[in-house]
C-alpha cells in the first residue's frame, strides 16, 4: 500500500482534527501548531523551529526555510490575537513548540501524535504534510491560482506544485 498524505478538505474534517488535538495533554500547544500549519503552508521541519521572535518581529514576518534556504513571508493576520495570547509568557528566544526534554519538538514526535489522531478519525492518510497540503488545498480552492501557490510553497515550477497537490487540486 502506498502512503498518500491527504489534506483536510472540509471544515468538518478540520474541526474533527482539532477536537482530537484538544484532548491531548499539551492541547494548547498542539492546537496552536496545527493552526500555524494550516494557515502558513510551512513544512513541519520549519514550524517546529519557530521562536517567539520569528512571529512577532513584523506584521508579516519572514523566515528562511530549512529545506530550500529561501525566505518566506508569513501571512498570519487572522491568527494575530491567538499568537499574542499563546506567546505572552514566552521569551523572544523561546521555541513556540518546546519539547519536555528541552529544545523544540521533533518532527517525528508530531508524526506520532498525528498518527494517533488519524487512528481516532479512522484515517490512514494523515501525516505531518497534511497541514501543508490542507493550506495548499484551501488556498487553491479560494484563488484558483497555481502560480501564487507555487511561489508560496517555494516550488520551482507549476508542474511541481500540481504534482504535489495532484489529489488536492
Amino acid at each position: 500500500m502506498t502512503y498518500n498524505v491527504q489534506p483536510l478538505r472540509t471544515q468538518q474534517e478540520i474541526n474533527d482534527f482539532l477536537f482530537c488535538l484538544r484532548r491531548n495533554q499539551h492541547a494548547e500547544r498542539d492546537v496552536f501548531l496545527f493552526l500555524i500549519g494550516i494557515n502558513s503552508g510551512l513544512r513541519m521541519s520549519d514550524i517546529v523551529k519557530l521562536k517567539k521572535q520569528d512571529l512577532l518581529t513584523a506584521k508579516n514576518p519572514r523566515i528562511v526555510e530549512q529545506k530550500t534556504g529561501k525566505t518566506r513571508i508569513l501571512y498570519l493576520g487572522s491568527l494575530q490575537d491567538l499568537i499574542q495570547d499563546y506567546t505572552k509568557t514566552l521569551d523572544p528566544d523561546d521555541y513556540l513548540f518546546p519539547s519536555s526534554k528541552g529544545g523544540h519538538l521533533e518532527v517525528n514526535t508530531i508524526y506520532q501524535m498525528f498518527q494517533k489522531v488519524a487512528k481516532l478519525l479512522g484515517r490512514d492518510d494523515i501525516g505531518t504534510h497534511t497541514l501543508r497540503k490542507t493550506f495548499g488545498y484551501h488556498c487553491y480552492k479560494k484563488t484558483k491560482d497555481v502560480a501564487t501557490l507555487m511561489e508560496i510553497f517555494g516550488h520551482s515550477s507549476e508542474k511541481i506544485t500540481k504534482r504535489y497537490n495532484s489529489n488536492s487540486l
